[in-house]
């Protein structure tokens, strides 16, 4: 399942639960669980209303609940789902453009590769106490003494 767009829920329109779903893509179980959740409905009324600006709201209010912010020195797992310290203490900085970059290590609970995006002028303030290699972006295609051919044929075969 994508991403869903609370946007599509236009603000002043009420929507049943069938079209809500059909609206999100979702499945009608998937509304209903929601309004189980605390999505608010419009009391009373049968079929079961929702107001598309409440609804708006309440999976912005949701969605902001469900951020996991990281602290300086840390960088957040996918796997473990949750913000972890760098392996032995080591983080790489590889500059996509001249202001910010990417920086790169792996989790000391799993082993997995953790990326976040950062400026170079905060790599001091995002992982203090570690040591964070800077490298040089990849040389693009037109640098490279011998860049490599779009093709699996060798020349002059």
């Amino acid at each position: 399942m994508g991403r869903i767009n609370p946007r599509l829920a236009k603000r002043h329109r009420s929507f049943s639960v069938f079209e809500l779903a059909d609206l999100l893509g979702v499945h009608r179980n998937s509304v209903r669980q929601w309004i189980r959740e605390g999505l608010p409905v419009l009391d009373g009324a049968k079929p079961i209303l929702i107001i598309g600006s409440e609804f708006q709201t309440w999976w912005a209010k949701r969605a902001k609940a469900r951020k996991r912010p990281c602290q300086p020195g840390l960088m957040y797992c996918f796997k473990c789902r949750e913000p972890k310290a760098p392996a032995l203490g080591m983080v790489e900085y590889t500059p996509a453009n001249a202001v910010t970059g990417n920086l790169k290590a792996l989790c000391e609970t799993c082993g997995t590769m953790m990326h976040r995006n950062t400026r170079q002028a905060d790599i001091a303030a995002r992982m203090p106490g570690l040591a964070v290699q800077i490298t040089q972006a990849p040389s693009s295609i037109d640098a490279r003494a011998h860049p490599s051919p779009n093709c699996d044929n060798p020349k002059g075969a």
